[in-house]
């Protein structure tokens, strides 16, 4: 009854010479014919939820859409409510305030004219006549689609009048709710008078279903109509069909008959060999398990013997063997359900023993003599134990022997310490209990070779360690050659598959034809693998293994066919030979690890015995012990330490810096009372000094003319004929004298211990740069307030300060200028290049020294200028001649020249006077002028030429000073 939604009652054409027409204006097309709905709205249904869920033609077809909205745009623009007719409908929204403005044209549009479509109009006008002239040819089709489309829609009509609960897809007359909409109760009450009304109304509903019968029948016979060709198209399909379902049926069944025949005379027989040769095989396999089974039962025996004589690795193989035999071949086996457990419970009690083995080994390597020869001890028992658990994979087993070095280190340095004490007479150990005091109560010599003592073992401590850690870093990389070696041999495998599966084709294809591998190739041109198949068959000449004793496939042999282990031999450097398995586990970067690790346990064993060494340090200096030290045994104490750093880098690779962290801490605090004392002693002595001229001891000169040969260092003390020279009046240097003053050779001394303690200690280099600085910077400024600040007048208690102080504190300045370059140059040598900055302290001193000489010069002049300013202010120009006053000036000079002529050398003193010269021509200049005296050749001309005369003779008389050129003419104004 249901109508199909997908087709449609209006027959299609699929023909090339189907009508095409424009399409219609909507006003004029025609509605598309839709199928009948399912559901009539105004009957009930059997559920009130469904109720019009789905749509409905005869409901929705009047419905208002949108599509049936009409726009009166005038209606719209003009707004009854508003008062002027020329206002825009935008003032309905906006307000009768609103008001047009001129949009701006865009700058990014174009302006569009009729121009724009000129060309659009060509070439769209000749198609436009072609289009109306096709339309006029195509008219008659309209009356066609007419006459089809009423057909249609008469149809349509006439199914309306069914009920839409007949078109339902669930419809049903089981439902309650259905059955009484299609056949109401009330049509059958046949109570009271009602009788003759009910039958006729159920006659009435009788033929109302009977015409809708009639209406869907007629509607089924139209469509049928419609499809009757394909309908008919179909049954004499249906037909061929049967016709060749049945031939093939016969086909089949011809050749089932055939294959059965073939079956019973080719087959069976071939079959029954096949069969017989499987059971032949599996009586063979299960008599190789029988067999294996026995060799697995005398495993744990096995294990156990192995263990009685420390062969871990074998027992460890033997039980992966097992394991793996277990789990592949005799997997299920129930008299073996319980020994995998134990196997690995074995195995578990294997690594615990191996563990406790590795650690008393370690014991007794490390805490034996140190005076024995033997680099390792018991070399073959190491490399068993480090390859059972590398194959175990206990990686961590190297911090069993770091825990053990640290116990070692202490007990070594506890040991020596009570060696030396029982040594030692003078302490009581009875009294002094604790080790540490009795260490203290050493003095140096017996603490140093305690000390050079504990080195020398730690050194030998240290040699034993790497030689057992290179021997077990070699185990490591045996096994990690292994490793490459076994992935290199993979890979080429791997490459040469595909030649050996198409060997594995022919032979199966011979194999299969009947015929002998042999008979197919000759024995020069046979593969590898079928050759090697040849040889193995050859070495058994029967064909039929039946004893257990001539059996030869692989099954028969006692080891696991399936078990890829394989060993290789290969030899550690101490030459012991050890088989290395291919079931170590481990991979390449574990093994890069593990060998890492161990070198770095090298390098914490050289760390634990620098620690323990600081510690020993810090006990000993803990009452201020080593800062007592005096400058030879703390040298001696550093080279020592200095030695066994190098020694222990030496032998570690790498370097530890706490025990040279503790030297350099220990240098600083003897660089600063090394320093003090000297700064200490420099102070008094400069507190002390009288700035006079002191003798030179010959030592003093030795000290010079050491230098003087290019090192810097202290000479020694000379037998007792040395000491019978008398002392110098002056200290050469360089061919030149210097006149100097006890302080300064006392300093050159000390400077000279600067550097001799830079060369013993290299470390504390730029702290003694630093410290000798801060030394030539305290004399340079002590010695300026002393002297030039007439400091000494109260703290020695000198009258005044003369000019031959002055002159000899000069003196003793340029002496010590002369050795900053040296010194300089000898903290040059030991410097490093990044240190270099820290020269530039000298390029200060040196300025320094060069201001405060050059003060000193400027005070002697000064001293001279207020003399002639106090002598020529009185100059008067009158007979005698020479006058008094020039009398008095050169008085003066001569003492002047004889005070500084034996400090200073002579181009010194030449240029003193020089500077002196032009002040006392100054004042005399000033005091001419004054007095209105001009060179005209007058009395009072001669007069003062006289007196120049005078001054020149008596200045030039003075010894040095005979070529000096004093031009005194420029006392005289220039005429203009």
């Amino acid at each position: 009854m249901a109508s199909s939604h997908s087709s449609s009652p209006v027959p299609q054409s699929n023909s090339s010479d189907a009508f095409f027409k424009k399409e219609m204006d909507a006003t004029k097309r025609f509605r598309p014919v839709q199928s009948l709905p399912d559901v009539c709205p105004k009957e009930p249904t059997g559920d009130p939820s469904n109720l019009c869920d789905s749509p409905s033609l005869v409901v929705d077809q009047h419905r208002w859409t949108i599509y049936h909205s009409k726009v009166n745009l005038p209606a719209a623009l003009n707004d009854p409510r508003l008062a002027k007719r020329e206002s825009d409908f935008f003032t309905k929204t906006w307000g009768v305030d609103f008001v047009d403005t001129e949009v701006t044209p865009s700058f990014y549009l174009p302006q569009i004219t009729k121009e724009h479509f000129a060309l659009y109009q060509q070439e769209i006008t000749p198609r436009e006549k072609v289009h109306e002239r096709r339309k006029n040819i195509y008219t008659p089709k309209d009356s066609f689609d007419r006459t089809l489309l009423h057909t249609h829609d008469k149809s349509r009509t006439d199914l309306e009048q069914v009920p839409k609960i007949f078109m339902k897809p669930d419809f049903a007359l089981e439902d309650s709710l259905t059955f009484n909409a299609v056949l109401p109760w009330s049509h059958f009450s046949t109570a009271g008078g009602k009788g003759n009304r009910d039958a006729a109304s159920s006659k009435l509903l009788q033929e109302k279903l009977s015409h809708y019968l009639d209406i869907v029948e007629v509607n089924i016979a139209h469509q049928i109509s419609l499809r009757s060709e394909a309908f008919f198209h179909a049954m004499t399909s249906q037909h061929e069909l049967q016709d060749y379902l049945r031939k093939t049926s016969q086909a089949v069944k011809l050749l089932r008959e055939k294959i059965s025949k073939i079956d019973k005379v080719m087959c069976e027989g071939s079959l029954r060999v096949l069969r017989l040769s499987l059971t032949r095989n599996n009586c063979i396999k299960a008599y190789n398990k029988l067999k294996l089974m026995a060799t697995v039962h005398q495993t744990q025996p096995t294990v156990q013997l192995l263990l009685s004589t420390s062969e871990f690795v074998g027992a460890l193989d033997l039980i992966a063997t097992t394991q793996e035999v277990l789990q592949q071949e005799l997997q299920g086996i129930h008299s073996f359900r319980h020994l995998g457990s134990q196997l690995c419970e074995l195995e578990k009690l294997i690594d615990k023993m191996m563990i406790a083995e590795f650690s008393t080994y370690a014991r007794n390597d490390l805490n034996r003599p140190l005076e024995d020869d033997c680099q390792i001890l018991e070399e073959e028992r190491l490399v068993s134990l480090v390859f059972g658990l590398l194959k175990q994979r206990k990686l961590n087993f190297y911090e069993i022997y770091g825990d053990e070095m640290i116990i070692t280190a202490k007990n070594i340095i506890k040991q020596c310490v009570v060696n030396t004490v029982s040594q030692i007479e003078e302490i009581d150990t009875e009294v002094v209990v604790k080790l540490a005091d009795q260490m203290r109560m050493m003095n140096f010599p017996q603490w140093f070779d305690l000390l050079k003592n504990i080195f020398s073992k730690f050194t030998i401590f240290l040699k034993r360690i790497k030689a057992t850690l290179n021997t077990i870093r070699s185990v490591v990389f045996l096994v990690l050659d292994k490793n490459q070696k076994n992935t290199d041999l993979e890979y080429t495998l791997q490459k040469n598959s595909a030649k050996d599966s198409t060997v594995d084709t022919e032979v199966a294809y011979l194999t299969h034809e009947g015929m002998f591998i042999s008979d197919a190739f000759s024995e020069g041109d046979l593969p590898p693998v079928a050759a090697d198949t040849t040889s193995q068959r050859n070495t058994s000449p029967n064909s039929e293994p039946c004893s257990s004793d001539s059996v030869s496939e692989p099954e028969c042999t006692t080891d696991s066919s399936s078990s890829k282990e394989q060993t290789s031999s290969s030899v550690t450097p101490g030459g012991v030979e050890m088989m290395i398995s291919d079931d170590m586990k481990l991979t390449d970067l574990e093994l890069v690890r593990l060998a890492n690790n161990i070198q770095e346990l090298l390098y914490n064993a050289s760390d634990i015995c620098h620690d323990r060494s600081v510690k020993f340090l810090m006990a000993r200096a803990k009452d201020g012990f080593l800062e007592k030290l005096n400058s030879n045994e703390f040298v001696a104490l550093s080279r020592l330490m200095e030695g066994f750093i190098l020694d222990t880098e030496q032998i570690c690779g790498r370097k530890s810096m706490s025990l040279r962290g503790a030297l350099q801490s220990q240098a600083n605090r003897f660089v600063n009372r090394f320093h003090e004392e000297r700064k200490t002693k420099l102070s008094l002595l400069l507190d002390n000094e009288r700035w006079k001229q002191a003798e030179v001891p010959a030592e003093f000169q030795d000290l010079v003319d050491s230098v003087s040969d290019g090192r810097i260092s202290l000479p020694e003390k000379k037998t007792t004929a040395t000491e019978e020279r008398k002392p110098a009046e002056f200290l050469i240097v360089e061919g030149q004298k210097y006149a100097t003053v006890g302080t300064v050779l006392l300093l050159i001394r000390i400077i000279l211990e600067y550097c001799q303690c830079v060369d013993n200690i290299p470390s504390i280099t730029t702290d003694m740069l630093t410290r000798l600085s801060d030394l030539l910077k305290y004399f340079n400024s002590r010695s300026c307030q002393l002297v030039l600040g007439a400091g000494a007048l109260q703290v020695v208690g000198l009258k005044t300060i003369t000019t031959k102080n002055l002159a000899l504190s000069s003196r003793c300045l340029q002496l010590i200028v002369h050795y900053i370059p040296i010194i300089r140059a000898h903290f040059e040598a030991r410097l490093q290049p990044k240190q270099f900055s820290m020269l530039r302290h000298f390029d200060h001193i040196t300025k320094d020294y060069h201001d405060h000489i050059a003060e000193i010069s400027a005070k002697l002049v000064a001293i001279m200028d207020s003399l002639f300013d106090k002598l020529l202010s009185k100059y008067e120009v009158k007979a005698p001649v020479p006058s008094a006053c020039f009398r008095n000036i050169c008085k003066q000079m001569a003492k002047m020249h004889e005070a500084i002529y034996d400090l200073l050398p002579e181009e010194q003193t030449q240029m003193l006077f020089l500077r002196i010269n032009a002040s006392y021509k100054l004042h005399l200049k000033r005091q001419l002028a004054h007095l209105n005296v001009v060179n005209d050749g007058g009395p009072l001309n001669g007069l003062v030429t006289s007196d120049v005369a005078f001054y020149t003779g008596n200045l030039q008389a003075l010894k040095g000073l005979n070529n000096l050129d004093l031009n005194m003419a420029e006392i005289w104004e220039q005429k203009r």
